[in-house]
């Protein structure tokens, strides 16, 4: 079953109600899925979903180089039609880059641990004018997981890093994982 403009909503709720302080940053997104559909579309340019997966491994967080954005980031995203929900498509999306054995993998909760919006530059390669993506981000935790065979179209490399020098690299996304 397809991700639905409902479980989006769903999702996003019950992260603002655990982060209430974020509300009036994400108040586009939610305006917008109240008056729009198709989200879970890559081709809805008003904004679309996308989503991460932060995988801690005791002291370290798994990262990926990122080709299109040149930078380090973690796992993830666009949403695919055969997705379920956001959480599995976050593991998807984890596995593919990474080639990590999706049965080391143990979500931290199911509710996101970070929802950013951001406006994303024209591709115009990729027939994608400027748009905007909600971006929902799971946190999931291994004990043993290693990199396996990395998705070569998406990422450059995929490493794991000390979770102070990931968290300087991406940000406070991290630190939310960590806790």
């Amino acid at each position: 079953m397809t991700i639905t403009d409902s479980d989006i909503s769903s999702a996003l709720s019950a992260y603002l109600e655990c982060h209430p302080d974020e509300a009036t940053s994400l108040s586009e997104p939610v305006k917008l899925l109240a008056q729009g559909s198709g989200f879970a579309s890559r081709r809805n340019f008003s904004m679309h979903v996308t989503v991460g997966a932060l995988l801690v491994r005791g002291a370290e967080v798994l990262l990926v180089d990122h080709p299109a954005y040149g930078i380090l980031l973690q796992p993830g995203g666009h949403l695919e039609p055969t997705d379920s929900t956001l959480i599995s498509a976050a593991v998807r999306e984890l596995v593919e880059e990474t080639g990590i054995d999706p049965s080391m993998l143990f979500p931290s909760s199911q509710t996101p641990v970070y929802v950013e919006y951001g406006r994303v530059p024209a591709r115009p390669a990729k027939g994608e004018p400027e748009h905007f993506h909600l971006d929902f981000g799971y946190s999931f935790v291994t004990t043993q997981a290693e990199v396996g065979r990395i998705q070569k179209s998406e990422v450059r490399g995929a490493a794991w890093y000390p979770i102070s020098v990931a968290e300087r690299l991406v940000g406070h996304r991290i630190a939310r994982a960590v806790t």
